[in-house]
Order: C-alpha cells, then sequence, then structure tokens
C-alpha cells in the first residue's frame, strides 16, 4: 500500500513549515507516501487541540494525500478531547497513533 518511511530520530517538528519540508524531502528523496514519527519529536502544542497545530499539520497530509503514524504513549496525555480525536483517526486510518512502529505500520498499510 506504499512506501511507509520512518523518520529519522534526530527530526525536531516544531512548526507547520517544519513539518511540510519533512513530508516533501521523504516524499521526493524516498517515494514515501506514508510516515511515522516518535511523538517526542513533535511539538507539544500538537497534543495540545485548542492551539490548532495538529489540524494545520494534518490538514497538510490530506493536501498532499499522504498518511501519518504517531508513535508513542499517549497515557500521559489527560484530555477527553484528544484520545476521542486519536480514536477516531485510528478508526480512518490516514493519520494513526500506536504505541510501537510495528503497529503504526500495520495500522497504515490496512
Amino acid at each position: 500500500m506504499g512506501n511507509i518511511c520512518v523518520v529519522p530520530g534526530d527530526t525536531v517538528i516544531r512548526t507547520v513549515d517544519d513539518m511540510l519540508d519533512l513530508m516533501m524531502n521523504m516524499q521526493y528523496r524516498y517515494g514515501c507516501d506514508a510516515l511515522i514519527i516518535d511523538g517526542r519529536q513533535l511539538n507539544p502544542d500538537f497534543f495540545d487541540l485548542k492551539t490548532g497545530l495538529a489540524g494545520e499539520i494534518l490538514q497538510k497530509f490530506a493536501n498532499y494525500n499522504m498518511r501519518l503514524g504517531i508513535v508513542g504513549d499517549f497515557s500521559v496525555y489527560r484530555s477527553k478531547n484528544l484520545h476521542d480525536f486519536m480514536r477516531e483517526s485510528n478508526r480512518y486510518g490516514k493519520i494513526v497513533f500506536a504505541d510501537t512502529v510495528e503497529r503504526a505500520k500495520e495500522l497504515l498499510s490496512q
């Protein structure tokens, strides 16, 4: 179902432009149509839905028809809205949240 690439661990995404640059680089250099990134590599504001950062970043993935897997321990976040959002995202499979890279690959491949 396409080429799933794991983002190198030294990559840090602070802004929407950082993510867009990463997407374009990974797509053109490696032919990726899906990325997997560790949640710790994302600006913490991503997980605070009120900031709008997650919505802006995820809109880029929709615009460029790419998929995204975010890996981590999401139990540290207390927001019911965030957990509802993650559950709904996993249901559709374009953006997935998983506890391991292997699980993210599995969800993105469905």
